[in-house]
């Protein structure tokens, strides 16, 4: 079973990863980079500071930061440390047919070694998952848009050729354990007892 899943996870990064072309690599690339995200991230900040009074919004930005900790800390300790799965940019089966992003400095990006699981993907959906109670009822177009991003964030790893799928799909489901975790035993616990 594990080998089936092994070579589907290999075919398909390399059949994401065969649709290279130089305005792909750019845009991917884009929405890798957190920096990228920055005008997003300002306008969920701004409609957590207009809808919630100044007590609560400073709660939620607390644990909203907490949750991204959690995520990025556990999916490298817990997760990638101990499986230590290779990327595909480090597996010898595939790396060499792989395309790579050639960053400003002309070295290619592949990066680190281990790859199971993503924490683009724990991080983002970590995030999402945490304000889905908040906006849910408010602000669907929001959710909608950030998920929408989240899609193309998590499909641009593998793109890349720096995640499988797997990855990315064990990283979306463990963000949102943690942002649901922390938003519903943590934050409402604090905020609306």
């Amino acid at each position: 079973m594990m080998n089936w899943l092994e070579t589907l996870d290999r075919d398909f990064v390399l059949f994401v990863n065969g649709f290279h072309s130089q305005t792909m690599d750019e845009v991917m690339w884009f929405f890798s980079q957190t920096y990228s995200l920055l005008p997003l991230y300002l306008l969920v900040i701004y409609f957590l500071f207009k809808e919630y009074s100044p007590k609560v919004f400073f709660g939620l930005i607390i644990f909203l930061v907490l949750t991204i900790f959690l995520t990025d800390f556990l999916s490298v300790h817990l997760f990638k440390e101990v499986f230590q799965r290779l990327r595909p940019s480090h597996n010898p089966l595939i790396e060499n047919y792989l395309h790579y992003y050639k960053q400003a400095d002309g070295s290619f990006y592949r990066g680190g070694e281990y790859g199971f699981i993503s924490s683009h993907s724990a991080n983002y959906f970590g995030m999402l998952s945490f304000l889905f109670p908040l906006f849910y009822t408010r602000k669907n177009w929001l959710l909608l848009l950030l998920f929408t991003v989240g899609v193309v964030v998590v499909f641009s790893r593998i793109y890349l050729g720096v995640h499988y799928l797997s990855d990315v799909a064990a990283g979306a489901s463990f963000g949102i354990l943690i942002g649901s975790l922390v938003y519903y035993f943590l934050f409402r616990k604090f905020f609306f007892k």
